[in-house]
């Protein structure tokens, strides 16, 4: 009875742990990309609908922008301790992607709008890897659909406001332990695979400040969005049957049916500065503040699953599970510049570090998260008087992550690197 309730638990701690690790995309459109992302002052590109709506009365026309950042994660994890077993993950690729349009109304008015990615996560590990009682598959996706307007004061001062409306989907499936309740009769594993799906709403507001024609100051809020996730989970086997030398053939559920869950993700804030050192080369810098806190914990109600009991036993209530998971709030402080070689070539670069905001104690294979630098590279290419092609590159260096003290009995060390492409085309009309 025992192993079965501690089944029923891990089941309940995947489903939590489902977002247990820094989990947010700052990668949205090539060029703010290859300038690491300090590009809230700059925002002079169709993405300024993302990273600082209130940059679009400063534009001119209308712009659409299409694009995708190919993210290239690995992975891989050294223990449990005391063994030194080597596990990688399952080689992935993502493609979030990322559209934009924005129209200058009038001298004063702009509108935008944008979908994109702002949050997602995926892992895959063999289904007979030590952790696989913690992890064996997980993806989540968020698409974010922004409308904005904004509105300039003066040559010197505008504002930005427009709401996020967000679909997240999430699916997640790790292996579960099944064994004869009162005997040591162990039973092959079964996979259990939940999937939920939610929509919420959150907002954005955000101002530019231009002192002179050669430094501007911007800052970005975006608020947190809530969801209510209701989901299904499915195991394969779905129970744990034996013969009871009393009770005769006895069959146990494993985790079935629909659940419930809210998640908070963070508020975001960020400023930055942008300087126009010559006419050739501009200088950016961002501070970048995530509220993680919002996520202390993950409470998982099931509506119809109750922890199971032997036959002619009370019958338990419906199984409701809340998960602390304490994330700190966490910062990023990025650096960038651009250097126009020619009309029709401009080169850019930046470097940034982020502290991730997991506890080592909480740190789960997941997505195993660390302190990241990242180091960027890119070209903008303007291939005729109204389209433009950017291409970036960034390296995330993680290094290692050893866990001494993991609340999920799961000592060891984590290895992540991650490689990210971008490639946007801007047409002006």
């Amino acid at each position: 009875m025992k192993k079965v309730l501690q089944t029923a638990v891990f089941t309940l701690l995947l489903f939590s742990t489902t977002f247990a690790s820094g989990f947010q995309l700052n990668e949205h459109g090539a060029k703010a990309m290859s300038m690491a992302n300090a590009f809230t002052a700059y925002a002079n590109d169709a993405s300024a609908v993302y990273f600082n709506p209130a940059a679009i009365s400063y534009s001119k026309g209308t712009k659409i922008m299409l694009g995708i950042s190919p993210i290239l994660p690995s992975n891989s994890f050294e223990g449990p301790t005391p063994l030194t077993t080597k596990t990688d993950a399952e080689s992935k690729v993502f493609f979030p992607f990322n559209a934009y349009f924005t129209h200058k109304i009038n001298d004063q008015w702009g509108f935008g709008f944008a979908v994109n990615v702002p949050f997602g996560l995926g892992t895959e590990w063999d289904e007979t890897w030590p952790g696989r009682y913690l992890a064996q598959e997980t993806d989540l996706k968020t698409f974010f659909f922004q409308p904005v307007i904004s509105y300039k004061f003066s040559e010197k001062f505008a504002i930005g406001v427009g709401i996020n409306y967000s679909f997240a989907d999430v699916t997640i499936a790790r292996m579960t332990p099944r064994a004869i309740p009162g005997t040591t009769v162990v039973l092959s594993d079964s996979r259990t695979l939940l999937e939920g799906d939610d929509t919420a709403i959150g907002f954005t507001a955000s101002l530019m400040i231009k002192p002179s024609d050669k430094v501007s100051i911007g800052a970005t809020y975006r608020s947190e969005v809530e969801y209510e996730f209701e989901g299904e989970a499915t195991s394969t086997p779905g129970s744990i049957d034996f013969t009871h030398p009393l009770l005769g053939n006895v069959s146990l559920p494993l985790p079935n049916g629909e659940a419930t869950a809210p998640l908070t993700l963070p508020q975001n804030l960020q400023v930055g500065i942008a300087v126009k050192a010559n006419e050739k080369l501009t200088v950016t810098a961002d501070f970048q503040y995530v509220g993680w806190s919002s996520y202390d914990k993950l409470e998982i109600s099931f509506k119809e699953y109750r922890t199971p009991s032997l036959p002619g036993q009370p019958q338990n209530p419906l199984l409701v599970s809340s998960a602390v998971r304490d994330f700190e709030d966490n910062f990023a402080i990025r650096g960038g510049f651009e250097y126009k070689s020619s009309e029709k070539l401009a080169i850019r670069g930046g470097v940034y570090y982020d502290k991730n905001p997991i506890k080592d104690e909480l740190v789960e294979p997941q997505l195993p998260d660390n302190d990241r630098i990242g180091l960027s590279g890119g070209v903008g290419l303007k291939l005729s008087e109204n389209v433009s092609l950017d291409l970036a590159y960034l390296f995330l260096l993680m290094g290692d992550r050893e866990v001494t003290n993991s609340e999920f009995g799961f000592n060891g060390t984590y290895s992540t690197s991650i490689h990210l492409f971008a490639f946007n085309f801007q047409f002006g009309l």
